[in-house]
This record gives C-alpha cells, structure tokens and sequence, in this order.
C-alpha cells in the first residue's frame, strides 16, 4: 500500500466507515462495526501488517494507539526530511522500515538507530512498513546486511533530521544554530532554557534547506541513549499474542484460496492433467495451468496445475484428486548416493584455485607427516515454520501483492518481468515474516499468486503446504570437501590444500554451469585465518540438478563443519590440545588485506565494502578463540560419554568462536547441556537480538549437523514433512547458551548467519571428544549407534 493510499484509508477508518476494499485478518469479523473499540483494534490489527502507524513505544511498554490519536496524527501532511523519516505537527515521529522483520528485530534496531540520532521521544515514535520501492536502496533482508550495509545511513537519517529541527528553532527564535540543541523530542535554547518541541517546529522546519552532509554530527557513543545497548522488541507482544499478521492472516473480499500442483522434479513438466474428480470437491471452482518456467528459472515459478477454491481445505483436497502424468526433463534421474559419488571424484583431481599462497605440491610431497581427510554434507531445507503464502489482486492494469517477502523490490520486479507490466503497476506489501532463512528472498510464490490473480479476475491467496515446502523449494547445496595438510616435526602445519565440490547457487540464473566459482569461497574458506605459508584452495566442478538457493550462512555452512572438523583432527595427528592447537594454526597478531594475499580473482570488494575496510585481523579471531576457552570450562574433567568440540570461523566480516559441551547416551543419542560463543562483529547495534541471533544460530546448527538432510530419487526430493526431515526439538534444545558480545565501535559485520557455520565442526569435535567416533557425513543420525562397543580409552581421552 502506497504512503498515498494509505491516510486516506485511516480517515475512512476513523470516520468510522466500511472500508472492506482493505484486507483484514482472516479471523477478523468481516463486518466493521461502528463499535469504537471494535473498530481500533482491527483496524490497528490491519495496519499491522499492511504498513500503518500502529506501534506506540512508551515507559510501560507497547500500546495500541487509539482512533482519536490517529486522527489527531492525519490532521496534515507530516514533514519528510528523509526517505525513513516523517515528523506530524503533534510531534509524532514515523520511522519506515523499509527491511523485513522475521525475528531477528530489524523493526525495532533500525527505528532505534534513527530515534537515537534524532534525540526523539521513543514514546512517540512509529514504525511504518515499507513497500517495494527503490527509493529505500536494498530491501533484501538477507546476507547478515540490514545494519552491516545501513548503519550509517540509519545515522546520518536521525542526525539530519535532527540538525534540521534545531536549525528551524534557532530561526523561530532568531539566534545562532551553536545555542540550541535537541533534547528528547524538544530543541533548547541554551542560554535561557527555553524549548520547543518538534511538532511546534515542523511548519518552520519545512522551509529549511538540507544541510551539507558535513555539518550533519553524528552522535559520540557516550552520547548515545539506545544504541548499543538492550532494547526489547516492539514485535514481540504481538508475536507472542496472537495479534501479528502473517502471510496467511490476510483476506480480502472475494478472494480465492489456490494450490498447485508442481513438477516434481527440476525442470519437469505437465504432459497430460485429468482434472474430473478434482472438479467434484465440493468448493473447488476453476482449474488453472500454469506455464512452466524453463531451466534454470530464476525466481519464477516452477509451473504446474492450479486449484482454485473458496477455501484451502477445498483446494488441498481438490489438488490431490488430480491426476497429472509429469515428463521429469533432464533431471529425472537425479540420486543423492550417486552424485555423493560424482562429487567425490571432483574433489579427488585438482580444482580452480580460490587462494593460492607458496608451494603446496612440493611441501606434501617432501613431508614426512600427512594428514587427509573428506567430508560429506547433504542438501538442507529452510524448513521455516511458516509455509510460504502470498495474496495477489489484480486490477484496471494494476498488481497489488501481500507476502511474508525479505526482498519485496525484487518481488515487484520479478513479478513484473512475469506478467509483462510495468513495475510502476506493482505494488508489494510485506507481512511479517514466519521464519525465512533466505528461503522467502526468493518470490516465485508471490509470482504465482499474481498470475492466478489476473487470471481468475479474482483476488487470489496461493497456499503452499508443508509438503509444498519440502519439495519445491530452493535447496542449500550438497557438499564435497578434502583436505590435505603437511605437519612438520613440531606438529606445525607447513602445508593446507582444501578442494570442495557442490552446485552453485548461480545456476538457478545462468544455464549450464559447471559448478561454483573461486569467489564463492570467500565466505570462510579461502579467507581462513591461519598462518600456513603454504596454501592451496580450489573448488571443483558440480553441475546442479536442483533449484540451489541461499539459506541461512550460505556456503559457510559446509565451510565451516568441513574446516573446523580437519583442525580438530590435525591437532590430535599432532597430539596437542584442540584449543592450544587452533590458536596456534591462527598465529601472531596481523592484519591481511586479502585482495594482496593470494586471493585469485578477489574484484575490488569484500562483501560489498573495500577490502582494505575488512581485513582478515587474527587478533579478533585469537580474542574471540580466548573468550569461550575461559567461560566454557574448557579444560575441566567430564564423564564418561560427554566431551567438549571447539571451532572458529569467520564469515559475513564476523568472528565467530564456539564450545560446545555434548552427552552422547549409550544408545548414541546426543544432548547439548552447553555451548559458550563468542562474537566480534565489530559494532553491534542491539546486543539483546545479537545474543538471540546467536542462540538461534546453535540450534540450527543442531539441526543441520544431527537430523537434518534433503535426498533425491529420480530427481524427486524423498522428505516431505518434519517426520522425516528432522530438526532440533525443544527438549533436545541446550540447557545452557553463554554469548558474549565483543564491544567494539569497529565498521559493524553480520549477526543473523555468522553464527551457524562454526556450530556443526563444535558439535562434531565434541562427539569425537565423547565417544572417539570422527563424524565426516552429515547428519550425524545413527552414526553413534554402538560407540562405546567401537570407541576406544585413547578415542575417548581427548581434550576437554
């Protein structure tokens, strides 16, 4: 909904008038009453979702604001001296938010930042919603980028803002601009103590000129009042309500309920559709084509028969009743254990070099000690809780979308290029997110809904099912890597070659892809902070046979099992402390510009920034090593059956270090009583989200590590459900997570993934500190079934 759109639908709402154009809840009355109190709260409920002022912040917490305050609040046009910002003449401040929110807290850290620099009344802030819009810049809430890429511009937002209010009350008051200041959502004149509030303002602010970008000040971080520091969600009471607004929460008059029948394999087709019992479900009432996309697709749908229905129980039943005869197309014979062959033979002959430094060949070849060792990580699923929803209208030329999106500008593109309209014409309105992990950056569903919707001249919500999810999604690759590495007679590694197979995430956009490019390790493996001076590491060719997109830390996920894991087994080929043995692989304190370092083909940024920004600092990865050694007991004695894993990695310009503290049963079973991470991410804006990023980031690299793994059979994906797609539970979830949060006022690096890739080699280091049992494969699963039969005393007797 367009900032346009959107007062003149308050005032109806206010008047109090029907207003069911507009979508609502689905559990919402339909009717709108003219019952004041019935009539705030769904409309509050409304505007929760679609982009409307519906948050108050005060010192009792979250409140609803009432209809009087809305209209109070629309009595003028508010004041805009930023694209994120609005200021009214009662002084209510709108904060737009223009990343998606799915529990990391962006609606709150990014409003935060500005409030704080526009020394606002938090009170009497707002958080508004943005629709797909360039004018924000990126709106893909992925990548660990929301405060990494815009804190700075979330500064300079509040600061100008700010400098340009104090600027109008030194003109209202006829004195120099050094003898006023805000204050808490008031400008003071200095000498005589005399305010003026920044609603009183705002007609005089109007005619200000922006200022020069340096004379705008940004605060000093002892002058900062949020930032930095716990601040609790704003989303969080409705979150934990009931009241938040979800994909699936939304309906609008007339609108149709779809789902859709889609090839099973990547690249399939239709051939021949039997819709006749699907026809007889009792509220089932059109059945709809869709043309399917060619590989490799992109973000367009995959095609496939659509139900359309007056309700989802009718379209589920009346999709299941179709009998489809599906072509499989060049896929069809896509199997997990064959390819883990293929992707094994790859990584077996010398690859395209990512990073090369000194003479690897020469130095294994010479060494009197080798160590080798290959590692296997199957295809995962995002697996959010929210099954993917979209609603879409279609009308006079006009696209209007509704979707738990992180990306709704590539949204609106896309949809665009797939209805062949102008993006002018789409509009796409972000709900909250139920989950994501990269999976919901990619709209084909969106696309879906908005196909169906001009097709049926109907409003229309496309339902994906857990199933749906399952099978159809865009997968996190399978993986292949092999170490070699060279220990001289010190136990020192003189030599690290590294070579790793897996499909890339470019071929879902560019055909015939061989396999991933040397820049694709730049996220934790070619850029690997060890003081080795011979160094070789290469990615080997993989042709995708499934649609690979980016989830939850993207290829450091495999990285950083595959890495961590081999440390730990150098450090016991060398007989030394696993801990004692990594600090020693990361050496003396430097700063390495890798772009200067060996790095083959590095382009001129890391990340996006200049690489001279970010270099690799091994004093953050010693210090962040450091902390988990002294808050996690490491060291200490512990039964039989439990063990301690350590691992580092360094992904999204973060530092991540991990222990983690597991009890392996006799029937192989494995429990994490504790972990302890530590984080550098250089300045972090929240604290409270960081720590909960990170506890989060443990638990699903519980899941990727022990349960978790999509296989294919004749290119059909064979999980479908949490059944047989397993994830940490709540009863397998740690007793205990310790996060320790580096302070720095360094350039910001990622929160939302750094933290996954080194949880899978800690866990697995633990169970071999537990059991003896050396995990390669992932998911663990039964692979401990028997350990204490197979485990020997000396497997068992390692550090920690």
């Amino acid at each position: 909904m367009s900032a346009n759109e959107f007062l003149p639908w308050v005032r109806r709402a206010v008047a109090p008038q029907a207003a069911a154009e507009k979508p609502t809840p689905l559990d919402a009355t339909q009717e709108i009453t003219d019952r004041p109190q019935d009539l705030q709260r769904r409309t509050l409920i409304q505007l929760l979702g679609l982009g409307g002022l519906v948050i108050a912040f005060g010192p009792g917490g979250l409140r609803r604001l009432e209809a009087a305050e809305l209209a109070a609040g629309i009595a003028a046009d508010p004041w805009s001296p930023h694209v994120y910002v609005r200021v009214a003449e009662d002084g209510i401040v709108t904060i737009v938010c223009h990343r998606s929110e799915m529990g990391q807290g962006i609606r709150t850290t990014m409003p935060m930042i500005i409030a704080d620099e526009m020394e606002a009344d938090w009170a009497r802030c707002r958080v508004e919603q943005a629709v797909g819009d360039p004018k924000y810049g990126s709106q893909n809430t992925d990548g660990s980028t929301s405060i990494r890429d815009f804190l700075q511009k979330y500064r300079e937002a509040g600061a100008t803002t700010r400098t340009l209010l104090e600027t109008a009350a030194a003109r209202d008051w006829d004195v120099g601009a050094a003898d006023v200041f805000a204050r808490q959502h008031e400008v003071v004149h200095r000498p005589t103590g005399r305010t003026k509030s920044f609603g009183a303002l705002v007609n005089t602010a109007r005619t200000v000129a922006m200022p020069a970008p340096t004379s705008v000040r940004i605060k000093r971080p002892d002058e900062r009042r949020w930032q930095g520091k716990k601040m609790p969600s704003i989303d969080l009471v409705p979150m934990t309500t009931g009241t938040a607004v979800y994909g699936a929460d939304l309906t609008l008059p007339g609108m149709k309920f779809a789902a859709i029948a889609r090839p099973p394999v990547w690249g399939g087709k239709a051939l021949t559709v039997d819709d006749t019992e699907a026809r007889k479900v009792p509220g089932v009432e059109r059945i709809v084509r869709i043309p399917e996309t060619p590989i490799p697709g992109a973000f367009l749908p995959l095609g496939g028969v659509a139900v359309i229905a007056k309700n989802t129980w009718a379209a589920f039943r009346g999709r299941d009743a179709l009998k489809v005869t599906w072509d499989a197309g060049q896929n069809g014979s896509h199997d997990s254990k064959t390819y883990k062959a293929v992707l094994e033979a790859s990584i077996r002959a010398p690859g395209k070099p990512g990073r090369t430094n000194g003479d690897v060949a020469a130095t294994l070849a010479a060494a009197k000690r080798k160590v080798s060792a290959e590692y296997h990580v199957p295809y995962l699923s995002h697996a959010q809780m929210e099954p993917m929803a979209a609603i879409a209208r279609v009308q006079d030329g006009k696209v209007e979308a509704w979707a738990p999106t992180q990306s709704p500008n590539d949204a609106r593109n896309t949809i665009a290029e797939y209805l062949k309209v102008d993006k002018a014409n789409v509009t796409v309105n972000v709900t909250l997110l139920g989950g994501a992990f990269g999976r919901k950056s990619k709209p084909d569903f969106i696309c879906e809904a908005a196909y169906l919707a001009r097709e049926t001249g109907a409003p229309v919500r496309v339902q994906w099912s857990r199933e749906d999810d399952m099978r159809h999604s865009y997968y996190h690759a399978v993986a292949a890597h092999r170490f070699e590495a060279a220990l001289d007679d010190a136990g020192k590694v003189t030599a690290w070659l590294h070579r790793s197979a897996y499909p890339s995430i470019s071929a879902t956009f560019a055909p015939n892809l061989a396999g991933p490019t040397p820049d694709e390790l730049t996220n934790g493996a070619s850029d690997v902070p060890w003081d080795v001076p011979n160094m070789s590491v290469e990615v080997c060719p993989a042709v995708a046979h499934a649609r690979i997109g980016w989830y939850r830390s993207v290829n450091a996920i495999h990285h950083g099992f595959a890495i961590g894991s081999f440390v730990d087994e150098l450090a016991h080929a060398a007989g030394k402390d696993p801990a004692a043995f990594l600090l020693e692989l990361i050496g003396a304190d430097r700063k390495v510009d890798l772009s200067k370092g060996g790095l083959v083909s590095a382009g001129d940024t890391y990340y996006g920034a200049p690489w001279a920004d970010h270099p690799l600092d091994t004093a953050r990865a010693r210090r962040v090593v450091e902390s988990v050694l002294q808050r996690s007991g490491w060291g200490t004695r512990l039964p039989r059956g439990r063990g301690r894993g350590i691992a580092i990695h360094r992904s999204f310009l973060s530092y991540v270090a991990m222990v983690v503290e597991v009890e392996v049963s006799p029937d192989g079973m494995v429990r994490v009583p504790r972990a302890t991470v530590a984080v550098d991410a250089g300045y972090v804006a929240n604290p409270d989200r960081a720590k909960s990023q990170m506890e989060g980031a443990l638990i699903m690299g519980m899941s990727n590590t022990l349960y978790s793994a999509i296989t294919f059979a004749e290119g059909k994906v064979q999980q479908s459900n949490y059944s047989d797609y397993g994830v940490t539970r709540m009863r397998a979830s740690p007793h205990v997570v310790d996060v320790h949060v580096v302070e720095s006022e360094g350039l910001p690096g990622g929160i939302g993934e750094p933290g996954v890739p080194p949880s899978g080699a800690a866990i697995a280091n633990a169970i071999f500190a537990a059991t003896g049992v050396r995990v390669r494969e992932l998911p663990v699963g039964r692979q401990l079934d028997g350990w204490e039969v197979m485990a020997s005393d000396k497997g068992r007797a390692v550090a920690g």
